[in-house]
């Protein structure tokens, strides 16, 4: 009878934790990361009691909303290789990576003063990312499409200064597509060989 009273707290929870994160990486992105904790609680609907619940500081605020976004970025390349050509699982993925460098804007003051703590999170994100981008890239080598001799931080070079562009519509697409050309440019165009083929007519 316990275990079956918790189980809608324990996802009303969730769904809380989910909003409040939605909610302040939206805030961060437009205004900074100087919005208080009460406007974060104001524009997701909740009371400042549920804030502090699940992120007792702003810095953990301010974190959590850092490695959700890295976590849900990896999770969307393992989604895109499922349901897209390789190439253009890659491309939509770094498409999302450069909305995710555009979000980082607001929060780079906070972002850096993790840094200077000696915390973790840039070096976390940075592993997932590299795995994820990687996986992406073999996949595209083995189907043909994607250049074999390119790696996850030549990638990631390539499209760093996105992360340093004025805010100006279409920019940061327009040096992706120019990436994602020196990805595709030597690729073999020859898919790989599935694992079991079918015989030869006879």
């Amino acid at each position: 009878m316990t275990k079956r009273a918790d189980r809608p707290i324990r996802a009303d929870a969730r769904r809380n934790r989910e909003r409040l994160l939605a909610t302040a990486s939206r805030l961060f992105a437009d205004a900074g990361t100087d919005v208080s904790l009460a406007a974060v609680a104001k524009a997701a609907g909740v009371g400042i009691g549920t804030v502090y619940r699940h992120f007792p500081t702003h810095d953990a605020l301010v974190e959590a909303v850092y490695r959700n976004e890295a976590e849900q970025l990896c999770a969307r390349g393992e989604e895109l290789l499922r349901t897209q050509p390789a190439d253009v699982a890659l491309e939509q993925w770094l498409g999302g990576f450069v909305d995710y460098a555009a979000t980082k804007r607001g929060m780079a003051d906070a972002l850096r003063s993790f840094v200077a703590s000696g915390s973790e999170i840039f070096a976390e994100a940075r592993r997932q990312i590299v795995g994820t981008l990687t996986t992406l890239l073999e996949a595209g080598a083995a189907a043909g499409t994607i250049r074999p001799d390119v790696t996850a931080d030549d990638v990631i070079g390539a499209t760093a200064s996105i992360f340093y562009m004025p805010d100006q519509p279409g920019q940061g697409r327009r040096v992706l597509a120019l990436v994602m050309d020196g990805l595709r440019h030597g690729a073999t165009g020859v898919a790989a060989a599935p694992a079991t083929a079918s015989a030869p007519p006879t």
